[in-house]
This record gives structure tokens, C-alpha cells and sequence, in this order.
């Protein structure tokens, strides 16, 4: 009621969202959340050049969505955050502390694909892409905006398919300035898969994509999830030409199937790891060339150990 008396006195909204903040992790006020959303979107589209308020009011979304006890409260919760976020990235793009909340948030809600949909209506990729640009250094911004991409990318409509092409040289640029940040690499290893499901990269870009996705392996082999998400994004290049393929095989800093071999040693009790490798060496049967090289370097060793661990594969 103080909130909706006092709309429009800055100082009011934001030691009332403060106070709200505090009370979020009391199960009594669970009841509550979506209120409290709806009168925090609501302070942050009424004072959106305040960057004091749009950092206190992503800060207690978060604990919202992170507290809602209940599915169907976290998607009406995210129905009513999108547009409120568009219009902060939009009016702070220069403020680093508030978008990397910002970002965070919108990967959160873009899990919904109602509001992933909305989101790429309304024009969030060009937002994204731009912040990628602006903010390469930072390593939450990073993980947060490749995790709304990979939302995006794959989805089923290919309206925004130029656009998408325009990611990979960036998403790419990402992956090499954060090699060893497993998190980062991992978000920006999906987001890649993705785009290679939609035919976003250019022939020029196989190879180069291939030698970057080995590297990340190299750097990050223990790493169960970024092994599963390098395979598919492997896999699926593999899938569009021999090119990636050969040099997947023959990349000068070590070939991918000792990467294999490696991978499957560490994760061998992990079978969604082995189900990505077994996929990725499916993809590479169908080039003759590359064949002769996998037997040459005894890749049936591999697959036979396989065999035996997982009898039933």
C-alpha cells in the first residue's frame, strides 16, 4: 500500500523493494511473490533512469524466482519481468553492475519458452549481441547472455536466422577470451551447438569452430557438462561437411579422438557423456577419408572398451 501511495517518489520505491528483498526467504511470504513482482516491475518501468532502483529491483526478482516454491508461480512470475528488463538493458547499456543482474535474469526466465518467445519478439538478440560486444571481459555477462541465446537458437522459428549467423564470430571471440572458465565456455559451447542445429555458421567458420572447440575440450576435460555440450556442438558441424571432420582428426595441437579417448577415461561411469562421444565418432563414420584415419589411430579400441561397459548401447 506504501508502494502504490508513493509511485512516484524514487526513495519511497526503493527502500520499500529493499525491505521487500529482506522478507523474500520467509515461507510466510511466499503467498506474496507474485505481489511483490508485479509492484517491483511496476517501480522499475515508473523510474527506469535510476540505476540505484533497477539494481535493487533485479537484486530482489532473483530472490524471487529463486524462492518460489511452486513451478507454475515461477512462470507467472517470469510473464511479468520481461518487458520490465528489455526497457532497464535498453537504458542502462553502459552500466556493467546492473546488466550483468540484468542478463542473469533474463537467462532465467528465458528457460520459459512463452517468455523466450516474447523476448526475440520484441528484439532481445540485437540487446544481446551488443552486450556481448561491449562486455567481453565480463565472465557473468558472458555465461548469462550465451544462455539466452541458446534459448533462443533453439527454438523452432527461424525469423531471426541473419541475426543468428551475426552471433557465431562473437560467441566465438567469447569462448577464447574465457578458454579455461568452465561455466562461461559451457554456456557458450550450447550456444554454439545450437546455432550449428540452425545453419547459422558459414562454411569459412567450420574449420576455425572445430580447432576452438578442441581447445575448450583440452583446457576443460574434467568438466562432465562441457564435454557433453563440445561433442554436440562437434557433432553437429561434423554432421555439414567433412572440413570440420579432417581437421577434428588432424588438428595440429593433438586430434580429437585422443580427446575422445581422454574424455571417455574420466567420464566413464557418466553415460550421457559417452552417449555425446559415441555420437560425435557416428558423425565422423560417414567421410571415408576420415575412417581410415580412426582405425589408424585405433579408434575400434575405443569403441569395443564401449561395448563392454555398456553392453546394451
Amino acid at each position: 500500500e506504501f508502494m502504490q501511495a508513493f509511485w512516484d517518489i524514487e526513495e519511497v520505491q526503493v527502500k520499500a523493494i529493499q525491505l521487500l528483498a529482506s522478507s523474500v526467504r520467509d515461507k510466510s511470504a511466499w503467498p506474496y511473490l507474485l505481489k511483490f513482482t508485479e509492484l517491483a516491475t511496476f517501480a522499475m518501468k515508473t523510474h527506469v533512469d535510476s540505476p540505484k532502483l533497477q539494481v535493487d529491483g533485479c537484486s530482489l526478482l532473483l530472490e524471487i524466482l529463486s524462492q518460489a516454491p511452486e513451478q507454475d508461480a515461477v512462470i507467472a512470475l517470469i510473464e511479468n519481468v520481461a518487458s520490465s528488463l528489455l526497457d532497464t538493458v535498453r537504458k542502462h547499456s553502459e552500466n556493467e553492475e546492473l546488466l550483468s543482474l540484468a542478463c542473469t535474469l533474463l537467462m532465467t526466465i528465458s528457460a520459459s519458452e512463452v517468455a523466450a518467445e516474447n523476448l526475440r519478439k520484441a528484439g532481445i538478440i540485437t540487446d544481446l549481441l551488443s552486450i556481448l560486444s561491449d562486455f567481453p571481459h565480463n565472465a557473468k555477462i558472458c555465461l548469462s547472455c550465451c544462455g539466452v541465446l541458446w534459448s533462443l537458437a533453439v527454438g523452432e522459428n527461424n525469423a531471426d536466422h541473419a541475426l543468428l549467423k551475426s552471433a557465431v564470430p562473437i560467441i566465438s571471440a567469447v569462448i577464447q577470451e574465457h578458454l579455461q572458465n568452465g561455466p562461461v565456455t559451457e554456456s557458450a559451447c550450447s550456444a554454439l551447438w545450437a546455432l550449428s542445429l540452425q545453419g547459422c555458421l558459414t562454411e569459412n567458420e567450420y574449420e576455425p569452430t572445430t580447432a576452438l572447440l578442441l581447445d575448450v575440450l583440452r583446457m576443460n576435460l574434467e568438466r562432465p557438462v562441457l564435454v557433453k555440450n563440445a561433442c554436440l556442438a562437434l557433432a553437429s558441424l561434423l554432421r555439414l561437411s567433412e572440413i570440420p571432420a579432417l581437421r577434428f582428426i588432424t588438428d595440429s595441437k593433438g586430434g580429437g579422438i585422443k580427446l575422445m579417448k581422454d574424455a571417455y577415461g574420466l567420464h566413464v561411469n557418466d553415460p550421457e557423456v559417452v552417449e555425446n562421444i559415441c555420437m560425435l565418432i557416428n558423425e565422423m563414420v560417414q567421410y571415408e577419408d576420415v575412417v581410415l584415419d580412426m582405425l589408424s589411430q585405433k579408434t575400434e579400441e575405443l569403441l569395443s572398451e564401449i561395448k563392454r561397459q555398456f553392453p546394451s548401447s
